[in-house]
C-alpha cells in the first residue's frame, strides 16, 4: 500500500542530533529510536531527548511488527550499564528519561532487576529527572512488578500494541492481550499513584469498534495515558500496512478516549509510545 504524501519525516541531521549521538556512543548505550527505526528519531534527538534501551539489542521474542533483532542473548547483562545510563543522562541534560528494553526471557527475573537498578542509579545521580519505564510484560508476575515499582519510576508504560483479535497474529506467542492488561492492572494495585500508560498501533486490520473496545479494556485497568499511532512497516520482513488512518480519524479517537476518563489520549499518524513523553 502506497504511503500518503503527508506521512513524511525528516532525515536525522543537525548539531543537537550529533551531540546526542556522540554521548550515547561514548557510553555504549543503545536507543529504541535507532533499533526500532522510529520515524521521529530526528525530531526527538534534535530536541535533546532519546529513549534509552537497556539489556542489549537482541530480543528473545519475535513480534511481526518490530524491526529489533531477535535471538538468544544467552543471559548476558552488563553490570555497569545502570551507572553508564545515569552518567549519560547527566550529560544529555534532559529532565525526562524514557527507559525501555528488549524482552529478556533468558533471564530469571526477565530483566526487572536491571530496570530497577537503572531507575535508582539515574535518580540518585540526577534527582531532578523524572523517569518513565516502558517495559516488557515480565510475565505479569507481581513480585517482578513490585521490584520495579519499589525503585520509584514516575510513569510505568507498557504497550498493548493492537486489538485483541489481532494480538495472536501480530505479537509473539509468549505475549498476550490479557497478559498486558494484567500487568497494567497489577502496577496500579501495588502503587495507585504511579501513572500508567499504554499504546497501540493502527493499520494492521483493526476496526474502529475494536479500537474503542481496546481503549475501554485499558481504562478498566486504571490506565492513565494512551498513545495511538499509525503502524509503518519498518522492514520488508515485517507485516505490511493494511490501512492508513487519517488525521481526522485519529483526532476523533482521541476525543472518544478522553470521554472514557483517560488523563490524556495522544493520537496521530506519527505518534509513538515515547513521542513527547515528557510533555504528556
Amino acid at each position: 500500500m502506497r504511503r500518503p504524501n503527508w506521512l513524511k519525516t525528516r532525515l536525522p541531521t543537525g548539531e543537537e542530533f550529533n551531540r546526542v549521538n556522540e554521548i550515547l556512543n561514548r557510553y555504549r548505550l543503545k536507543t529504541v529510536c535507532s533499533s526500532a527505526r522510529c520515524p521521529n528519531l530526528a525530531e526527538c534527538w534534535n530536541s535533546g531527548t532519546a529513549t534509552i534501551m537497556i539489556l542489549g539489542n537482541i530480543c528473545t521474542r519475535h513480534c511481526r511488527f518490530c524491526a529489533v533483532k531477535t535471538g538468544n542473548p544467552g543471559g548476558k547483562v552488563e553490570p555497569d550499564e545502570p551507572d553508564r545510563v545515569a552518567k549519560a543522562v547527566g550529560e544529555l541534560k534532559i529532565m525526562y528519561l524514557v527507559l525501555t528494553s528488549v524482552d529478556r526471557d533468558d533471564l530469571i527475573d526477565l530483566g526487572s532487576d536491571a530496570f530497577a537498578q537503572t531507575v535508582r542509579a539515574v535518580k540518585e545521580a540526577n534527582p531532578q529527572v523524572k523517569v518513565e519505564v516502558l517495559t516488557p510484560d515480565f510475565g505479569a508476575k507481581p513480585n517482578l512488578i513490585k521490584l520495579l515499582v519499589d525503585a520509584g519510576p514516575d510513569v510505568w508504560a507498557h504497550n498493548i500494541e493492537t486489538v485483541e483479535r489481532l494480538a495472536p497474529f501480530v505479537r509473539d506467542p509468549r505475549a498476550s492481550y490479557s497478559l498486558s492488561l494484567t500487568l497494567l492492572k497489577t502496577v496500579k494495585s501495588i502503587s495507585p499513584t504511579t501513572v500508567t500508560k499504554s499504546g497501540l498501533m493502527l493499520g494492521l486490520g483493526e476496526t474502529r469498534d475494536e479500537i474503542i473496545a481496546t481503549l475501554n479494556d485499558l481504562r478498566s485497568t486504571g490506565c492513565d495515558i494512551v498513545t495511538i499511532g499509525q503502524y509503518l512497516q519498518p522492514k520488508r520482513s515485517c507485516l505490511p500496512v493494511a490501512r492508513y488512518w487519517t488525521e481526522a480519524e485519529f483526532a476523533e479517537l482521541a476525543r472518544e478516549g478522553e470521554k472514557m476518563g483517560f488523563r490524556k489520549v495522544f493520537a496521530g499518524p506519527m505518534v509513538r509510545s515515547s513521542y513527547r513523553a515528557g510533555e504528556m
